[in-house]
């Protein structure tokens, strides 16, 4: 296990690196000049000569991208707006803000948006899934089925104004959704982030009630679930002791995928609530060409879908014996 997981973490390094090269590159390739954005109408050169000085964009690709990495694992003394310790993104050429402590306070909301929409999306798709597969050929099945296929054709982007217009604006069912921190009021934290996390599990429930039916009734037909019922074992014992577990296999790859994406941002999702999290800022990055907020938040995000990925095949380990890392 221990060999599997640093040779998945050194993989994940390797991948992190070749990622930031490409965004470095794609950076570059892009028609808009971060200097002029930030010199405005009446610029001249010379002051748009002292901003790419500043920003340092008037050295070679190569010797920006080996400052990156040199602040980012040892950080540096050298920024005007002040220290920046390692990991060191740098300064948002936008705000002037330290790339690193604005990715921590879009945290708590990405976070919350994401365990909120998890609980209820893994409660509702894993359950109406597991009842589809126990009530196979039923009405019930062919309405859940049905049911699924429908909604996991929708979009965040669809069910999100329409969530709002009918639960906040027509009804005034709910309050506006906004993020408070959990800390201060848990009732208005809870409040706040109930709309967005119905809409957001609702597609992604969708998936997992599909898969969770059609992962039980590939087990239910494996040689061990027919051995034990051959045995006499009760079809409720085998359903859950036997077929269950290993029916999770493929439903935690895709949570550990998902969930990886979720806290790298929810981009659709924070947009259409006004949510200020990690997705919101990753809009805002490519809109004003901020190069260190759009590495800091691409890294970020990379680093949370490979992290959750090694989690995930580590565990397979544990959810079926079969499974052997080595």
């Amino acid at each position: 296990m221990l060999r599997f997981l640093i040779r998945r973490t050194l993989g994940a390094g390797v991948i992190l690196f070749l990622l930031s090269i490409v965004a470095f590159l794609l950076f570059f390739g892009m028609p808009r000049d971060p200097g002029l954005l930030m010199c405005g109408k009446t610029c001249t050169p010379a002051n748009l000569a002292n901003i790419h000085h500043v920003l340092g964009l008037d050295k070679s690709i190569p010797e920006q991208y080996w400052i990156f990495l040199h602040n980012l694992v040892l950080g540096s003394e050298e920024f005007t707006q002040g220290p920046c310790p390692a990991p060191c993104f740098g300064y948002s050429y936008h705000t002037n803000e330290e790339v690193w402590g604005t990715l921590m306070d879009r945290l708590p909301t990405t976070v919350s948006l994401t365990l909120g929409a998890c609980v209820f999306f893994l409660l509702i798709g894993l359950g109406t899934g597991l009842l589809a597969a126990w009530k196979r050929g039923t009405l019930i099945d062919k309405t859940v089925t049905a049911g699924s296929m429908v909604l996991s054709s929708m979009q965040i982007y669809f069910l999100g104004p329409l969530a709002l217009a009918a639960l906040v604006y027509q009804t005034h069912l709910f309050d506006k959704p906004a993020y408070h921190e959990f800390t201060a009021n848990p009732v208005t934290w809870f409040t706040g982030l109930i709309i967005p996390w119905v809409v957001l599990s609702t597609i992604f429930a969708a998936q997992y009630t599909r898969m969770a039916r059609s992962s039980m009734i590939e087990q239910l037909q494996e040689e061990h679930v027919r051995t034990a019922r051959a045995k006499g074992m009760s079809r409720k014992y085998v359903f859950f002791r036997y077929a269950w577990r290993g029916s999770l296999i493929p439903i935690v790859t895709i949570f550990g995928i998902d969930l990886g994406s979720l806290l790298g941002g929810a981009i659709i999702t924070e947009y259409t609530f006004g949510l200020p999290g990690l997705g919101q800022l990753a809009v805002q990055s490519v809109f004003f060409s901020d190069l260190p907020l759009l590495l800091g938040v691409m890294l970020f995000s990379a680093a949370m879908i490979l992290l959750f990925n090694i989690i995930v095949d580590a565990c397979y380990a544990f959810i079926d014996p079969r499974v052997r890392l080595s």
